[in-house]
């Protein structure tokens, strides 16, 4: 019976395997045994989509991976496994790509995590995401898009998936060093393993926790809010806010137009996930396409009027869009950072931030 075989243990859920980075590079640019190499090295130190592994010096929880990880099942306590499976790979894909099965029909694409980018943080260029940023995302969805807010879960099951979207994003990471390793360096095979540990893998997780270790130079706090409870003040402000956004150090007009509504001069914009996909020529573009899942995708400027903000509609999200841009994307940092005066002071951007915010339409507000 099925309970004898499971309990035997030779009920298992089919192999599953991660799919091969080669995004932009030609098949051919492989050779058999170079995929192996890397397939090998990627497996010895991450596991597999069912049995993930966590490398030593990894500060990774094996128990919360373990749950979100392998194929969707209950287990004796009656909770829910394979979480990622379950909720995020039709979108994701098994490797955290971005190209699941759903991928090509939306707009914009799901997050590829493999890059280690990702858009809507508190913290400055460069820096990963403090938890706080991921469980918003998580817990909100992204507004406009085809991600949901997935607010019924339960605390547990969040951190786990949580934790898997870091594990995934370190084994990518890790995997585009070992690629470039292999294929453009031509690494004599097999690979020295204590080198990918040391200049691969540790790096790659060390990047998650610098935030936190260096959080008064790489996290923003919005500051208060100036009280604008008055309609003058609020008046005022508003005027200001126009002010600054219609001038040339704050390069918003470029984008999104003058009259914020996503129009600006700028018309061919694209993020990093895209920007790849380019050639010099349509020809070479097109050319280039069949080097990637999904096809070329533009970038579409925020129209403001509509009232809907990916990285959040609050006073205080729309400070940190403003504050330290998102990552992956043209749209940069305007406030201040450590060893720079940035395009518009804490002030300036409360002003901004109430301007963007008057030109919601009153049936959208």
């Amino acid at each position: 019976s099925f309970v004898a075989l499971a309990a035997a243990g030779c009920w298992r859920s089919p192999s599953v395997e991660f799919p091969l980075n080669l995004e932009g590079r030609a098949s051919e640019a492989i050779t058999a045994q170079q995929a192996a190499a890397v397939r090998q090295t990627l497996a010895e130190l991450f596991g597999t989509p069912n049995e993930p592994r966590v490398p030593e010096g990894v500060a990774l929880d094996r128990e919360l991976l373990a749950w979100a990880a392998g194929a969707v099942a209950g287990d004796a306590q009656g909770r829910q496994r394979g979480l990622f499976r379950r909720h995020c790979v039709t979108c994701h894909g098994t490797a955290g790509d971005g190209a699941g099965p759903a991928a090509a029909v939306l707009e914009p694409y799901p997050r590829d995590y493999r890059n280690g980018i990702f858009k809507y943080t508190s913290t400055r260029a460069g820096a990963k995401p403090v938890p706080r940023d991921l469980e918003r995302v998580l817990y909100r969805g992204i507004q406009g898009t085809a991600m949901p807010s997935f607010a019924h879960l339960k605390p547990e099951e969040s951190a786990a998936l949580l934790e898997y979207v870091r594990y995934l994003s370190i084994r990518g990471e890790t995997e585009l060093f070992v690629l470039q390793q292999v294929i453009d360096e031509q690494s004599p095979l097999p690979l020295d393993m204590q080198a990918v540990m040391e200049d691969g893998v540790l790096p790659a997780a060390e990047s998650w926790l610098m935030p936190q270790r260096r959080a008064a130079e790489l996290i923003v706090e919005p500051p208060p809010r100036p009280p604008v409870e008055r309609p003058d003040v609020l008046a005022a402000s508003v005027a200001k806010g126009r002010q600054l956004y219609l001038a040339k150090e704050s390069q918003c007009v470029k984008c999104h137009g003058s009259d914020g509504d996503g129009n600006g001069e700028e018309k061919e914009l694209y993020d990093d996930w895209n920007k790849r996909k380019l050639g010099t020529t349509p020809e070479e573009t097109a050319a280039r396409a069949q080097l990637f899942k999904l096809p070329l995708q533009r970038l579409r400027p925020r129209d403001f009027r509509q009232g809907v903000f990916h990285g959040g509609a609050g006073p205080a999200d729309l400070y940190l869009r403003i504050c330290v841009g998102i990552k992956g994307t043209p749209m940069p940092a305007a406030g201040p950072a450590p060893g720079s005066q940035g395009a518009l002071n804490p002030d300036e951007i409360w002003n901004v931030v109430d301007y963007v915010r008057s030109l919601v339409k009153e049936s959208e507000k």
